[in-house]
């Protein structure tokens, strides 16, 4: 079997369960030599077990690849900077992130708590984005000495974030904005031969078994495997995917998907006068929902008197 990435140093954060683990032992199948980073906290974020990342490494070891183990906290500055370092001094270079590590503490808006809101887009937002910021910086120097990069980081993305789903405005409003931080960050790291992307898995793990996914049938929960969300991740960690870079994808056992998202819909001239806007900005509404193909739209195009 051709290894895609052959002598790769991978960083895979969230890297010990479900599907950061399956990041890890695909990537390792596949030659890269991986960082595995767990805090190894219980799915709310409290917590910290460096066995489980332990757990990957020696599995690893044991199909003849290379690992090794991290505990920070990526969304901690010093501690992203730390794994990052550790990738470096360890293995001699960098070539991947994987922004896997995520919690949930879901609640309704109406109900959540400030602490909710902070830990969860601690964790996602800028847990995403202190490992990027770090390998950036290194990949940046790489390239301003000269040297040829072909880089990438991939974050993960949700359709909790980018489509919405109720009860979780912190997980949601942090997953879309991995979103933007994706596309913006590949727009400004191009020019250092660095890609970035984002993946939205659709997959059974302690983070969904509130979901009242057990009731699936078999089938259905055969194709929400982590294990389908590593291969899409596993290309774009790879030499192979050079070129491709600002893309949000949609991954499970049963489809591979390109989101596409922030395009403009329907237009109309400016008003200058909000008492005018009103029945406007009501057809908009309707004409979007029809562009879309959504159906069953309120009488009064979904938007509130």
């Amino acid at each position: 079997m051709s290894k895609l990435c052959e002598g790769r140093v991978v960083i895979v954060t969230g890297g010990a369960r479900g599907i950061g683990r399956e990041h890890c032992l695909m990537l390792a199948e596949h030659g890269a030599k991986v960082v595995c980073n767990d805090l190894g906290g219980a799915r709310d974020g409290t917590g910290a077990d460096i066995g489980p990342a332990d757990e990957v490494v020696n599995e690893i070891a044991a199909m003849g690849g290379e690992a090794v183990a991290n505990g920070d906290d990526v969304s901690d500055w010093e501690g992203a900077q730390r794994l990052v370092n550790q990738a470096i001094e360890t293995f001699g270079d960098l070539h991947g992130v994987v922004n896997n590590a995520g919690i949930l503490r879901d609640r309704m808006l109406v109900n959540m708590t400030e602490a909710e809101w902070d830990a969860v887009i601690k964790v996602h937002l800028k847990g995403t984005f202190a490992p990027a910021r770090w390998a950036s910086s290194y990949w940046r120097e790489k390239s301003k000495a000269g040297e040829q990069v072909n880089a990438s980081i991939v974050n993960t993305t949700s359709v909790s974030g980018i489509y919405g789903n109720p009860g979780q405005t912190n997980y949601g409003a942090a997953k879309m904005g991995i979103a933007a931080f994706t596309i913006i960050a590949a727009r400004e790291l191009a020019r250092y031969g660095v890609r970035v992307n984002a993946v939205a898995p659709g997959a059974l793990t302690r983070m969904t078994e509130d979901l009242g996914m057990g009731e699936a049938s078999e089938e259905d929960q055969a194709m929400m495997h982590p294990r389908y969300i590593a291969p899409i991740v596993t290309w774009l960690c790879s030499e192979e995917a050079a070129g491709v870079s600002g893309r949000v994808f949609e991954a499970s056992g049963r489809m591979l998907a390109i989101a596409e998202g922030w395009e403009r819909g329907p237009t109309i001239d400016a008003i200058d006068d909000p008492t005018k806007i009103g029945d406007a900005a009501r057809q908009l509404v309707r004409d979007a929902r029809l562009n879309s193909g959504m159906s069953g739209a309120p009488a009064d195009g979904g938007v509130a008197d």
